[in-house]
């Protein structure tokens, strides 16, 4: 796993945190589960900026400065997800982003997680290891390493950028 704080320089991170935190041509949608259909009471706001094999988003340009560090070869999905505020920290269930390939080929691929707003949220592994929700942080790690994301309590949301890829 690698963490890289003060991921991109200040001006394209500034660029991008305030797509995803104030601008209207960034559109979220509700969905009401987070990793599974049974998580009663949780829900969360999405971006898609990329899937099927495509971009999806209008914004999908934004995100060049991030995309042209971590120079993926193949783009699998990329995601955002906005939670609300908590009165207490609600950590979520273990997962793996890319839920239908074999064990195999989750070994292949790589996930990262960039940060678009410091909050007292954290994402937490399987492993035991912990990363604080940390503006313009990035986390690497492959894909096939179990995680959880929270909420927050001390924001108004969290939101983070999902980048599933073949480097």
């Amino acid at each position: 796993m690698k963490i890289k704080d003060n991921f991109l320089k200040q001006e394209d991170f500034n660029r991008i945190q305030e797509l995803m935190e104030k601008s209207s041509p960034l559109p979220w949608y509700y969905t009401n589960a987070i990793d599974s259909q049974d998580d009663v009471d949780k829900f969360q706001f999405v971006h898609k900026f990329y899937g099927n094999q495509s971009p999806v988003s209008p914004c999908m340009n934004d995100l060049t400065p991030i995309l042209d560090i971590i120079q993926p070869i193949s783009i699998l999905r990329i995601k955002a997800n906005l939670l609300t505020r908590t009165p207490k920290i609600v950590e979520n269930t273990f997962h793996v982003d890319i839920s239908n390939a074999s064990e195999e080929k989750l070994k292949q691929w790589t996930t990262s997680i960039f940060y678009i707003n410091t909050n007292n949220g954290y994402t937490k592994f399987e492993n035991g290891e912990k990363v604080e929700s940390v503006a313009n942080r990035m986390v690497t790690f492959p894909a096939n390493l179990k995680h959880a994301g929270t909420s927050c309590t001390d924001e108004r949301t969290r939101i983070v950028i999902n980048f599933n890829y073949f480097q």
